[in-house]
Parts: C-alpha cells; sequence; structure tokens
C-alpha cells in the first residue's frame, strides 16, 4: 500500500460525524428556502373568491391545497386569466390569489355580466374571450337541489315523455322539455359550481345574489335516437332570441347536416334566421349512444358532437339576458342521459368600479366568484392625517375591519389603522378630520409572485369532492 494510500484513509477515518451532519442540516435549510422563495410552494385557500376554480369553504370543510410556481416569472411576464399569487397592494403583509383579467396600458369594462377590452379611448370596446381549458373549468353547474333545476317539465302539447330528474329523459313522440321549471329565467344563484354536495351544505348566502338572469349558458349530455326518430334539438333561449341547435336524427336526408340556427338576431331579416352548419353531413345512428354539447359563451355559439365542434356561430351583445334551456325532439322519440346544465360567470358591476384604464405594468384581478370576491373592482386606500407634524397613514378602506374606530376618548375617536405595509396605527381622530379615500385597483408588476398550477387536496368521500386538478 502506497504512503499516499494511507494516509488518505487516515484521514477519512478521523473525519467528524458531527461536521457531516452540519452540513446537511445547512444544505437542506438553504434548498428549502431556494425552493420556497424562488421556485414553488405550498398556499391554502382560505375563501371562496375564486369558486369553481378553487375551492374554501368553512361550513364544507373545504380548502384546497395548491402548487405555485414561482420561478416562471423570472423569466417572463405574466399573462391574461393566468391564476397569480401576488402581495394585496393595500396591505403588502398579505398575500391574494386571483385571476388576471385586465392587462397593462389597455382599457377593461365590465357590462351585461361579461368583461370588454380596447387598447385605448379612440377604441371599440369587444367581449373578452377566454382560452378553451379556461371557458372549461369556469362554467358554473348550476346547482342540482334547486327545485327550479331538479327536474325537466313538459311543454304544453307534449305527452308520453317520462322525465327522470335532471339527468335523464325518455322522449316517445314530437315534444320538448324545459329548465327552468317554473317557467322563469337562469339567474347568478351562489349554490352554482360547487362540486359534489358542497352546495347542500351553504347555510349562507351573499347580498345581491340570483338577481341577474344569465345569458352565457351551456347544455351537454347523450343522446340515443329511436329508429323513427326526425331530429333533436337543444335550445338555448336568451331575451326574445331563440338558438336551436340541430341533430338530424335516423329519418332525415342523408345530406342533412348539424347545424346551428339563431333566431331573433336584430341583424337577420324579419322570420328569418342565421345559420351556421357542420361542414360534413351527419345523421345520430338508430339506437347508439352520441355525446353533445351547446352553449352560448361570450357571444359565441358552439355545437359539440362526441367531443368536437362541429359549428360556430357568432351574435351580437344582447342586452336582455332573460334566459332558460329546452329538449325537443321530432319523430318517434329519443332517450337523453347523463344531461347537466351550466352557467357562465356573471362578472357583476356592483363595486365601486367596473371600468378601467390600466397604467403600463399594472394589472386588474378578478375574483370567478363575482359575488364573493374582494377585488379590483373594490379596492380603496383610506389616508388619515394625524400628530402635530401632520404624518400620513394609509390603509385598506375595508370596514368594520380596517380602520377600527373606538368612541369615548375625551380628544376624539381612537382609530386603529393597518396600514400598506400591514402596521398597526393608533391615533386620536380629532373633530372634523375627516380623511380622504382613493380608488386603488391595480397590481403593479413586481408585486406579482407565482402562478397557480394545480390542487392536491383535499379529499371529502361525505361530501363526494375530490380536489385533484390541474388550473387554468
Amino acid at each position: 500500500m502506497s504512503a499516499a494510500a494511507t494516509s488518505a484513509g487516515k484521514g477519512e477515518h478521523h473525519r467528524r460525524p458531527w461536521r457531516d451532519n452540519i452540513e446537511a442540516v445547512v444544505m437542506a435549510i438553504i434548498m428549502a428556502v431556494m425552493l420556497k422563495y424562488f421556485i414553488v410552494e405550498a398556499y391554502q385557500i382560505p375563501t371562496g373568491s375564486m369558486q369553481p376554480t378553487l375551492m374554501g369553504n368553512d361550513e364544507a370543510g373545504i380548502k384546497d391545497r395548491i402548487i405555485v410556481d414561482k420561478l416562471s416569472f423570472h423569466f417572463r411576464d405574466p399573462e391574461r386569466f393566468e391564476v397569480v399569487v401576488f402581495r394585496y397592494p393595500l396591505d403588502r403583509s398579505k398575500n391574494f390569489i386571483k385571476r388576471i383579467c385586465g392587462m397593462p396600458s389597455e382599457h377593461l369594462k365590465i357590462a351585461l355580466g361579461d368583461l370588454w377590452t380596447r387598447g385605448d379611448a379612440s377604441g371599440i370596446y369587444r367581449v373578452l374571450r377566454r382560452p378553451l381549458p379556461v371557458q372549461q373549468e369556469v362554467w358554473k353547474r348550476i346547482h342540482p337541489t334547486d327545485q327550479r333545476f331538479s327536474t325537466w317539465k313538459p311543454d304544453p302539447g307534449t305527452s308520453g315523455w317520462t322525465v327522470r330528474g335532471r339527468e335523464a329523459v325518455e322522449a316517445r313522440g314530437t315534444g320538448s322539455v324545459r329548465l327552468p321549471n317554473d317557467g322563469g329565467s337562469v339567474m347568478d344563484s351562489y349554490r352554482d359550481g360547487y362540486p359534489g354536495g358542497m352546495g347542500d351544505v351553504l347555510a349562507r348566502t351573499r347580498g345581491g345574489a340570483g338577481t341577474n338572469p344569465v345569458g352565457d349558458l351551456r347544455v351537454e349530455g347523450r343522446v340515443a335516437a329511436l329508429p323513427g326518430c326526425d331530429w333533436v334539438e337543444v335550445h338555448l333561449r336568451e331575451g326574445a332570441r331563440r338558438y336551436r341547435f340541430v341533430l338530424p336524427g335516423p329519418t332525415a336526408g342523408a345530406e342533412e347536416r348539424p347545424r346551428i340556427v339563431a333566431e331573433g338576431l336584430p341583424t337577420a331579416a324579419r322570420g328569418e334566421g342565421v345559420v351556421a352548419q357542420a361542414s360534413a353531413p351527419f345523421r345520430l345512428p338508430a339506437g347508439r349512444v352520441v355525446s353533445f354539447a351547446a352553449q352560448n359563451m361570450d357571444d359565441l355559439l358552439r355545437f359539440e358532437i362526441d367531443g368536437e365542434p362541429v359549428a360556430e356561430l357568432e351574435i351580437p351583445e344582447a342586452s336582455d339576458q332573460a334566459s332558460c334551456f329546452q329538449l325537443r325532439v321530432e319523430g318517434a322519440g329519443a332517450d337523453f342521459s347523463e344531461v347537466e346544465v351550466y352557467r357562465d360567470i356573471f362578472y357583476t358591476e356592483d363595486g365601486k368600479k367596473s371600468e378601467f384604464e390600466i397604467p403600463a405594468g399594472c394589472y386588474v384581478m378578478l375574483g370567478d366568484n363575482t359575488q364573493d370576491s374582494s377585488d379590483s373592482r373594490f379596492w380603496t386606500l383610506i389616508t388619515y392625517t394625524v400628530g402635530e407634524d401632520g404624518q400620513r397613514i394609509r390603509g385598506n378602506w375595508f370596514p368594520p375591519l380596517n380602520p377600527v374606530s373606538v368612541p369615548g376618548d375625551p380628544a376624539g375617536t381612537r382609530t386603529f389603522l393597518r396600514d400598506e405595509w400591514g402596521d398597526l396605527h393608533d391615533f386620536v381622530l380629532k373633530p372634523g378630520q375627516v380623511p380622504t379615500s382613493e380608488l386603488a385597483p391595480f397590481v403593479p408588476r413586481e408585486m406579482i409572485l407565482g402562478r397557480a398550477v394545480a390542487v392536491f387536496w383535499p379529499i371529502s368521500f361525505a361530501l363526494k369532492v375530490w380536489r385533484l386538478q390541474w388550473i387554468h
């Protein structure tokens, strides 16, 4: 054995174990810190402001745990409709999670339940459409235990049809059924969009919920036509308009095609409809189950068969959004199964601001649950001038939690205010001193920390909720 080899062996033999342990612990801490602050972090969702995308509800005991990617935004800017975590500009000690809806240097408007955008004051507002993965994620399933949506109602003249709740209809002969079954309109109900049995345990509703008719609807399901079926149609009504999604049955002509017929549009000639049809003939095969979906989303009608889009039709915006669903069959009949109905987010204008001229480098954030979200529509800074030196203190105007005023002090009203940095101030507001307020709806780029990428927990067998999904 060489001297060099002997020397090395002795060095290894006398190496102190505690040094190895310290090095391992230090490296683990460094990696954990690097991972948390620069790469990825886990968050818990405390509220329902992002429902149906993210769930947070004390009554149901469901609070999503999500993974946030903090690395991507070191190399690129955030994109519209990404769900992001950011420092709350009105209290930077807190992190919020919302969806990016307004981009730097543009105008954003909330109107008719939708989002509208233009480049500057000279441009024309156009409806803001979501990418397909986002659109699919934000559909709110209409709550099934709402009596108005628990079962289809046959229209006058329809007989021989068997309705089994909302999910199944056995149609025999020509006729139609509708939802809501009270003849009213689809509204923005607070319970819509909750998975499993979560909606059943909600004891409260929000003020203003269920007061807005929603015209953006989707119905999907499966249908098997009887041999003597001529047509199967899905109707979506919006005010005086009717959008017919037509599926030719087994007895239809060989060249018939699925199509969308929009009736009552202001651009159509009197008594005529605007038609968009599939590029190829198709008839429902007798006895074979075919899946379908018909929707009106952001002034775009879309018809899907077996998961594939077959026709689309752009329509002008509708100011009257009173709406309903209908299933109609002509001929021998058909069997519908696994039918579900959905509505879109209806962005409300009941905040302090519904139109935004966004500065460069800033974003507008909105919650998917517009009825229960403290977002850019509401954010307001309040400023107090206090003390002999006229110190200015400003923070989030969120009464009664911030500020908190306690009368009874001989010098005036004692006020507690948590400022925009998260520090708590205690001062006396003298009679005649009036604070000022200003809207503060924008999030600067540097406050955006990361994007939400996945939900990995929880699971509730009692409520039939399995929260494991990608976030779009």
